[in-house]
């Protein structure tokens, strides 16, 4: 049976074992390192030890290293950045001699391979990560597996087994550690070597992904992701640029000038190598060796940063039995914070927080800085992150929303290290201030208008508000429905100049409101419902904004469907009552002609028109495009909307039948959706109705004269419902595309090498949406994400 304390004391001291007692599995083909945070192939504390147990197994050595779609805020900027690296460590891996394979979860690729290599694994090996959900999955993991599984601390120079108790103040962790740190700070860390060829077992449970000919974007696309959180260009993934930044860094001047110049946050000052260190990119190891080589007040602050904060976090939450709760701020923190639960406060949605758009001219331009770069100078996030408590209801809320805005943006989130600044914040690691404050108590405040008087803030507000691509595209967008809007806020908010064309008189499409006269309808979609997490908290964003009502069968707009178009057009440039007419390619991208001859250029062209209408618009431009025929294959069902008003409403026995708004008529395809416009809060009490027509009766009767239409309709709605009244109103639209019967198990459709793209309901991408509306906005997004990633 392998021992930890059989190993090298170097390695020995820094394994956690997750099953008690647990045998080497005898008949094991192999040890499995389970790759997660500690993303390379050198000085890699858990690769250590699982080559130095294979040779004791006489077992070779498997890298297994994946990447879920459902880990906490997966994104596009996330699985970039870990992609990037994992191509890097694919290369370092094949150097050395060591068999590595990637599994990329996507639609098709969704086989348990970690369970099933592990029935097959004398001994499995993964880093320590003692923050959820990995430390969740590590436990799970050694819970069913027949073999032992060991965790080793990949990421700090003290090893958090070492430390044995959580620390609630730097300077008594400081203390603790320095002999150990001083011991350990110079080492030189020795290399095991590689025995035998590198292996790779047969019959792998998943396809390998080879990433060094890989395209990232595209299969980045293909997963149920966060399309919405673009990749950040100027950081790349990977050992190559992690040590390119800190070799920058070290031998540029700046590790020198470190104590002097670490707090302005309008200069170019600091390291920025935490979204290395958090994926394990570089080794803190040679980091800290390093910085420890050189003399002066520079190296010595930035080693306290390294070593002191930034381990402080990790051993707290090694120790703490909820390091991520609430109950890990310290209880004079609850206490003050619940005294001052009730004092008034200014209560912000989570969209206005995640947009920047709160008007603190600071707190907003930290925030861009998160949502654009995917970073945060140290400095200004504590500010950030001290304003959170006054627009939250609760303490509670406050560290839910600092968790979800810095993990969800940040390249360096979900580590202890970010737990420990964002506990901070709460008053972790803290003393209590007298005298007490609103909303804070005696946690620590911080203002933001005091701390934009110490810096060049308009300095700061243009570095952090240009795009991170070098050179961003301008984009049109053709079409100001929900997947035209949704695409166009999502590049606006990354910082890309987009316009978009809507031919209509207003934005909108399928949620469109008519006004005839003193008559109103929502002659379109009447509601829509939510299944999908990443619309989750946006949907809740609107109802808390005033934007949507929620309702037992789903959201409708607040007085109008069109109040949700409307909200998200509130910071675009739409142009409406513009056509688009024909395109055309020219060298820098796409020329659009509209209905009175006047040209539109950028160099991306997104079409968010019904899939029929995009194609006889690619048709213009005799370019050959692949996503033509994918175009071509939509079928869109019609809908015939009545619009119909009586002068006196149902009797009690029918009313009885309409269920939230709705009555259904099974057997009159004429009348199969009948809305009852008064049944929506703050619509007007007069007795209006929509009728949506079956497909197959539109489809019937989809040339007929509108006026027809509504002669046939209405009366035979009168007679449904039984009403004594008269009609004295009643108009017909028809939407020639308005149902999905043939969609694209894409989330959108995009040429790379011509710049143009399609986005709309028909695209689903096999995500678990529950309604058009939904499918409509995830494409738009997810066609932002193509358009960001290119």
């Amino acid at each position: 049976m392998l021992r930890p304390e059989s190993f090298p004391d170097h390695l020995a001291e820094r394994i956690t074992t997750h099953s008690a007692d647990r045998p080497t599995a005898p008949r094991g083909e192999f040890v499995l390192y389970w790759m997660r945070t500690a993303v390379r192939a050198h000085e890699n504390p858990a690769l250590d030890v699982a080559l130095i147990a294979a040779e004791r197994c006489g077992v070779p050595v498997f890298v297994y290293h994946a990447l879920s779609e459902r880990y906490p805020y997966a994104s596009d900027r996330h699985h970039t950045f870990i992609l990037e690296g994992a191509r890097d460590v694919e290369a370092e891996c094949a150097q050395r001699g060591l068999g590595y394979a990637f599994h990329l979860e996507r639609p098709g690729h969704r086989a348990p391979a970690l369970k099933q290599l592990t029935e097959r694994a004398a001994l499995v090996v993964t880093e320590t990560m003692p923050v959820p959900p990995l430390d969740w999955l590590t436990d799970g993991l050694a819970d069913d597996a027949p073999c032992p599984v060991w965790s080793v601390d990949t990421a700090c120079v003290v090893p958090m087994p070492l430390v044995e108790k959580a620390h609630t103040r730097a300077f008594a962790f400081r203390d603790d550690t320095a002999a150990w740190r001083a011991e350990r700070l110079r080492r030189p860390w020795p290399e095991v070597a590689v025995q035998g060829v590198p292996f790779v077992p047969a019959n792998l449970p998943f396809e390998p992904v080879r990433l060094a000919t890989a395209d990232l974007p595209a299969l980045i696309a293909t997963c149920e992701i966060d399309h919405g959180v673009g990749p950040v260009p100027h950081t790349r993934g990977g050992s190559v640029a992690g040590y390119a930044r800190w070799h920058a860094f070290r031998d540029g001047g700046r590790l020198a000038r470190y104590a002097a110049k670490r707090n302005d946050a309008t200069i170019d000052g600091v390291s920025r190598m935490s979204a290395y260190l958090h994926y394990g990119m570089v080794s803190p190891l040679r980091l800290a060796r390093e910085s420890a080589m050189r003399e002066g007040d520079g190296p010595e602050k930035y080693l306290d940063e390294l070593l002191v904060w930034r381990e402080l976090g990790y051993a707290f939450c090694y120790w703490h039995p909820s390091p991520t709760s609430l109950d890990a701020v310290p209880g004079w923190a609850r206490e003050t914070l619940a005294a001052h639960e009730r004092d008034p406060r200014d209560v912000l949605s989570w969209e206005t927080l995640a947009r920047a758009a709160t008007d603190d001219p600071l707190w907003d331009a930290t925030q861009r800085s998160l949502l654009r770069h995917g970073e945060l100078h140290n400095n200004v996030r504590m500010t950030w992150g001290k304003a959170l408590p006054l627009w939250s209801e609760n303490a509670a809320q406050a560290l839910d929303r600092l968790v979800d805005l810095n993990h969800r943006y940040a390249l360096d989130g979900r580590d202890p290290a970010s737990y420990g600044g964002l506990l901070w914040c709460l008053g972790q690691f803290d003393r209590p201030f007298t005298p007490p404050v609103r909303i804070l108590g005696t946690v620590r405040p911080r203002s933001s208008a005091d701390h934009a008087k110490r810096m060049d803030l308009s300095r700061y507000r243009a570095q952090v508000s240009r795009p991170a691509m070098t050179a961003a595209p301008s984009v049109l967008v053709i079409g100001a429905g929900v997947s035209g809007l949704a695409c166009a806020r999502t590049l606006h908010d990354h910082g890309l100049t987009v316009t978009v064309l809507e031919k209509g008189r207003g934005v909108g499409g399928r949620l469109s409101h008519r006004r005839d006269g003193e008559w109103r309808f929502d002659h379109g979609a009447q509601r829509f419902s939510t299944g999908d997490r990443r619309t989750q908290l946006f949907a809740e964003s609107w109802v808390h904004d005033g934007v949507l009502v929620a309702r037992e069968d789903g959201f409708t707009g607040r007085g109008a469907m069109t109040a949700l178009p409307k909200h998200l057009a509130r910071d675009v440039t739409v142009r409406t009552g513009v056509q688009a007419q024909s395109l055309q390619r020219v060298h820098d991208g796409w020329r659009v002609t509209d209905h009175e001859g006047e040209s539109h250029s950028a160099n991306v062209v997104v079409l968010a028109i019904p899939a029929a209408q995009a194609t006889a618009l690619l048709a213009t431009s005799e370019m050959h495009s692949p996503i033509t025929p994918q175009l071509s294959a939509v079928r869109m069902a019609p809908c015939w909307s009545t619009m119909v008003v009586f002068d006196g409403p149902p009797p009690t026995r029918v009313s009885q039948e309409i269920v939230n708004g709705l009555l259904s008529v099974a057997n009159d395809e004429r009348l199969a959706q009948c809305w009852r416009e008064a049944d929506k809060p703050g619509r007007p009490t007069h007795e209006a109705w929509v009728v949506h027509s079956g497909a197959a009766w539109s489809r019937a009767n989809l040339e007929r004269d509108a006026a027809t239409v509504a002669g046939e309709v209405a009366p035979r709605l009168r007679e449904r419902l039984g009403i004594a009244g008269n009609v004295v109103h009643a108009v017909s639209h028809r939407w020639r595309y308005a149902r999905v019967e043939q969609g694209l198990d894409v989330a959108c459709v995009w040429d790379a090498s011509l710049s143009i793209g399609a986005a709309g309901d028909f695209a689903t991408g096999g995500a678990s949406a529950t309604s058009d509306v939904e499918h409509a906005w995830l494409s738009g997004v997810a066609m932002a994400g193509r358009i960001l990633g290119r």
